[in-house]
């Protein structure tokens, strides 16, 4: 948690993909098998970068058997660092529609392709996709069962983890805030100070939910269903109280927070983007339906 924070406050596209690489490593210790883990720690030894691309382009990321071993067809979209990354986990649909993750090889050249455009923020994390037509898997890549990336509750708990990248952007962001307001000689202004307790508040709010999150997902008594309501309750709470410190900053930096090039600019464009998570309605109803006929789980802390 402390590692994810610090590396968010340094950069948030590094952020993202440090926690891609951690993302990586914690689903081939779950789901890999003893000769999967070794191989892969031994490949990790050498210095390379994981990286985790489920997200299809167009067309989608097939897989069939073929004399003992695999072929893969179909492009991933959204890969981030693609020209960093050297082995990626992959979702694949197999002729029976059933999704399998599998570690590719990802470091020729010409199968990069252009990403979805370019974003506002993020533009660092070099996210582009990249052509798996072709390349071959041998069996012993395929990484679990059929339909275990989306297993509970791994799937929805890895959440801590992004929530934990955009506190340390938070970090940041409440530094530059305090040191620019110091350096204009405003910061004994009383409606500043009023918005330098708000953005504390925020900050502090948002240090606690991932604690909590980071504390849920690996609580070994805990109910899976509450694991995945905390940390879904989590990631929208971190994401509510990045939002409100972002106004808070624009509206007392007023103008120069949004000179293009500036590192206050660059840290709220860039989380603006990072915030945008798949499914928050759905996360926080989930969360919701759930602690309706449930108390807190303090116990399985």
């Amino acid at each position: 948690m402390a590692l994810l924070r610090r590396t968010g406050y340094v950069n948030l596209s590094l952020g993202r993909c440090l926690e891609g690489h951690v993302n990586v490593v914690r689903l081939v210790e779950l789901y890999g098998t003893p000769e999967q883990r070794r191989a892969f720690a031994q490949t990790l030894k050498s210095g390379i970068l994981a990286g985790i691309w489920v997200t299809d382009g167009t067309p989608p990321v097939i897989i069939r058997q073929e004399n003992g071993h695999y072929r893969l067809t179909g492009v991933k979209g959204f890969a981030s660092g693609v020209k960093q990354v050297s082995l990626a986990l992959i979702t694949a649909t197999n002729p029976q529609g059933h999704s399998i993750m599998l570690l590719a090889p990802t470091t020729e050249a010409d199968r990069r392709r252009p990403g979805p455009g370019t974003l506002t923020g993020m533009q660092a994390s070099g996210t582009g996709g990249y052509d798996f037509t072709d390349v071959i898997i041998p069996p012993d890549h395929l990484l679990g069962s059929t339909g275990d990336y989306l297993r509970q509750p791994e799937f929805s708990a890895g959440a801590w983890r992004g929530s934990a990248v955009a506190l340390g952007a938070m970090d940041r962001l409440v530094d530059l805030f305090r040191q620019e307001l110091l350096e204009r000689g405003r910061a004994a202004n009383p409606h500043q100070l009023y918005r330098i307790g708000e953005a504390l508040i925020l900050q502090k709010t948002a240090a606690m939910w991932v604690e909590q999150a980071a504390k849920a997902a690996y609580a070994p008594r805990m109910k899976p269903d509450d694991v995945v309501a905390t940390v879904n309750l989590a990631r929208l709470a971190v994401e509510r109280a990045a939002l409100e410190l972002i106004t808070i900053v624009q509206r007392s930096l007023g103008l120069s927070a949004f000179v293009k090039g500036k590192a206050v600019e660059q840290v709220m464009r860039d989380l603006m983007t990072y915030l945008r998570q798949p499914a928050p309605d759905e996360a926080l109803t989930d969360a919701a339906a759930w602690f309706l006929d449930h108390d807190w789980p303090e116990d399985g802390l």
